[in-house]
């Protein structure tokens, strides 16, 4: 009997297995890619609400001109 057997079994992934198996070189260049895309999805995201803030602003100032 052991005190830290799991209360369910281990179920493995390919992502488990990649962590568990992969070799130092191939982690760095998959997370590497990760964080490019990542990155780059955030900067379109931060391009698009600066685009939106922008023509609110916009608005906003053709509204109170119109005063």
């Amino acid at each position: 009997m052991s005190l830290f057997k799991p209360k369910n079994p281990t179920r493995h992934t390919r992502f488990s297995d990649f962590v568990r198996n992969a070799s130092s070189a191939e982690k760095k260049r998959v997370y590497m890619a990760v964080l490019e895309k990542a990155t780059a999805e955030q900067n379109v995201i931060l391009m698009k609400a600066r685009e939106l803030e922008k023509s609110d602003q916009h608005r906003a100032h053709a509204d109170s001109t119109k005063l």
